[in-house]
């Protein structure tokens, strides 16, 4: 195995982040299934190499939710990172990053319920709820929470157009 690179000088993973709203202005929230904590968040992944940010996100959404009936609504401004806290960066993605630096996307969900298939072949959600966007930075892994607010602070106008 190659030496890791201290923690500083490591890159960020690409990624992107999705909020997807149902059409009463609520957000897909998904559990965690690789975690004992009751970690609540939002579809999110990474960015394959020359794959664009909002067909990653598309991507994602197929893979992790199991569906793509969806319209975009708004991208976030910046791209936001996180990272991740010590007791993990030499674990996660093989040690070769930081964090993430994700770009978000906000979507209108056009199906029903019952199009939302968590049982993927690489489930990510052991279950999934629709709930008020502002209880996202509470649900999330600690370290996550300040991205959480600023995502949730950039797209809660859009529920007024929902």
């Amino acid at each position: 195995m190659t030496a890791l690179l201290p923690f500083d000088q490591r890159p960020y993973r690409p990624g992107v982040g999705i909020v997807l709203f149902n059409s009463v202005g609520q957000a897909f929230f998904g559990r965690r299934s690789d975690t004992t904590e009751a970690a609540w968040q939002f579809p999110q992944g990474g960015i394959d190499e020359g794959e664009t940010p909002l067909d990653a996100a598309l991507r994602e959404m197929k893979e992790e939710i199991g569906t793509d009936q969806a319209e975009m609504l708004a991208e976030s401004a910046d791209w936001l990172a996180y990272d991740l806290p010590s007791d993990l960066a030499d674990i996660a993605w093989r040690g070769r990053f930081r964090g993430q630096r994700q770009k978000w996307f906000a979507f209108r969900f056009l199906g029903r319920d019952g199009d939302i298939d968590i049982a993927t072949d690489h489930p990510e959600f052991s279950e999934w709820r629709w709930r008020n966007l502002a209880d996202a930075p509470a649900g999330i892994v600690a370290f996550k929470r300040p991205l959480y607010e600023r995502v949730v602070a950039e797209f809660h106008p859009l529920i007024r157009s929902l």
